[in-house]
């Protein structure tokens, strides 16, 4: 029995009605879940009769497509074919399907999946840009994801030129996982260049992903309407670089509508590849300068489950910054070492334990500095601890 027969075998009938709606001619994610709460579930609008489905309120193409068994024939044929291009079908209802995702207003019916269907609901965070970055802001993604993703962090993009490409390589450079959300199907690799690039995310443990049915070539529409899931996804979006009218900016606004996290990474004003995050800034989104300003915003329990993994930012490269990152003098250094990121530590504990080597003139000056490079946190009643 080939590898395809296999896969439709083992998948559950709820699943195939699921894929054979999705397939199903004039009939959307929205439109379906209508009509599936109408029938009061999945497994009894299969059981409905042409004249049912028409009184449910389908078109007659999508009624006569369901209602004939053409749906279903469709999705037995397309079950074929992703599992010859190597992808996993998982529908709404299956348990592997994000729980994120499930909370937008319009989520897929059916994601295929190609490499690890676990990463796809594990916490992250999408970053979005330009395809056509300015070096500085395409280094600052890089930096960024691979900061991020070394402290377990999936990194969730759309795999396009420019910024997409550049997080999902420093995502790659920190050993960590990175999921790439296509607007094509995930047996067509776009763009073309980025062939090796989605083989390396596999090979680390990420996944390809896409609503787009197999063999679905890169039309212009299919990238807006992908945006929303890469927003959806995730637990928030780092927005690096984009033009006033463009795609990432879509991106944004579905983030905001779906309560998700904003951040964005400022820029000159002159350029107009800042004109997006820096009016995003001004309407609150978080302004991002290194990692710390992201990983602060999340929620406690996932900063809990996520565990440092040593990547490349751990070692002797600097984390991205938009501020000059110095040596630390001697002082901060023994101030520095000190401190703890879990736990405060207050000023006469600091002044007492470095006394007599540093004069507390000496100690208050270097704790100053500490703030000002964002190393250190003065909390309430004059205790401090690390900033990370």
């Amino acid at each position: 029995m080939s590898d395809a027969a296999v896969s439709v075998c083992k998948t559950s009938e709820t699943s195939m009605q699921w894929l054979a709606l999705a397939l199903t001619p004039g009939l959307g994610p929205t439109k379906a879940r209508r009509v599936i709460e109408f029938f009061g579930g999945v497994q009894t609008l299969f059981r409905a009769s042409l004249t049912e489905l028409e009184a449910a309120g389908l078109r007659a193409v999508s009624a006569q497509s369901l209602g004939t068994g053409r749906s279903m024939e469709l999705a037995q044929d397309e079950l074929g074919k992703a599992a010859a291009a190597g992808a996993q079908v998982v529908s709404l209802d299956d348990p592997r399907y994000p729980s994120q995702l499930k909370q937008i207003y319009d989520p897929p019916l059916i994601l295929y999946v190609r490499g690890n269907d676990a990463v796809i609901s594990q916490p992250g965070i999408a970053l979005v840009g330009t395809r056509h970055p300015t070096p500085y802001r395409s280094g600052m993604s890089e930096r960024l994801a691979c900061d991020l993703a070394a402290r377990g962090l999936v990194i969730f993009s759309g795999m396009a030129r420019g910024i997409d490409t550049a997080g999902h390589r420093g995502a790659i450079a920190a050993k960590g996982k990175t999921v790439a959300v296509w607007g094509t199907g995930v047996d067509e690799v776009y763009p073309k260049e980025n062939k090796k690039l989605a083989e390396q995310i596999l090979a680390l443990g990420g996944a390809v992903i896409s609503e787009f049915p197999i063999g679905t070539f890169p039309a212009p529409q299919n990238f807006p309407i992908r945006n929303r899931i890469i927003s959806g996804i995730s637990l928030g979006v780092l927005v690096v670089e984009a033009a006033e009218y463009s795609g990432t900016r879509i991106t944004a606004r579905c983030a905001l509508e779906q309560n998700r996290e904003v951040f964005a990474v400022p820029g000159n004003v002159t350029n107009k590849g800042s004109w997006t995050p820096n009016t995003l800034i001004k309407q609150g989104a978080k302004l991002v300068a290194t990692w710390e300003d992201v990983w602060e915003e999340l929620p406690a329990d996932v900063r809990l489950t996520l565990q440092p993994e040593g990547g490349p930012e751990s070692q002797t490269e600097q984390t991205a910054s938009l501020f000059g990152e110095t040596e630390l003098s001697p002082h901060e250094k023994k101030i520095f070492a000190l401190l703890k990121a879990d736990e405060a530590t207050h000023i006469d504990e600091i002044v007492e334990r470095l006394e007599p080597a540093l004069s507390s003139s000496e100690i208050f000056a270097a704790l100053f500095e500490l703030e000002l490079a964002g190393k250190v946190k003065q909390l309430p009643g004059k205790n401090f601890v690390k900033a990370f």
